[in-house]
């Protein structure tokens, strides 16, 4: 089940990547969350973490 559920989270976050900020901020929060519950972590600041990620990754150049 977790291997489902990380290939999935992983699909997600890719599939963001030609997307505008928004679309990926939220794509991220979700990839964050669903890490977080799988690693039993803090999925509030893996939430926060995932949308700034999405959000700001095509600033960076991280998106291609």
């Amino acid at each position: 089940m977790h291997k489902l559920a990380i290939s999935l989270a992983a699909l997600a976050a890719l599939s963001a990547c030609e997307t505008p900020d928004g679309q990926r901020a939220t794509a991220g929060a979700l990839t964050g969350a669903t890490a977080a519950l799988i690693l039993d972590g803090n999925v509030a600041t893996a939430t926060a973490a995932g949308a700034a990620a999405g959000a700001l990754c095509d600033d960076v150049g991280l998106c291609p």
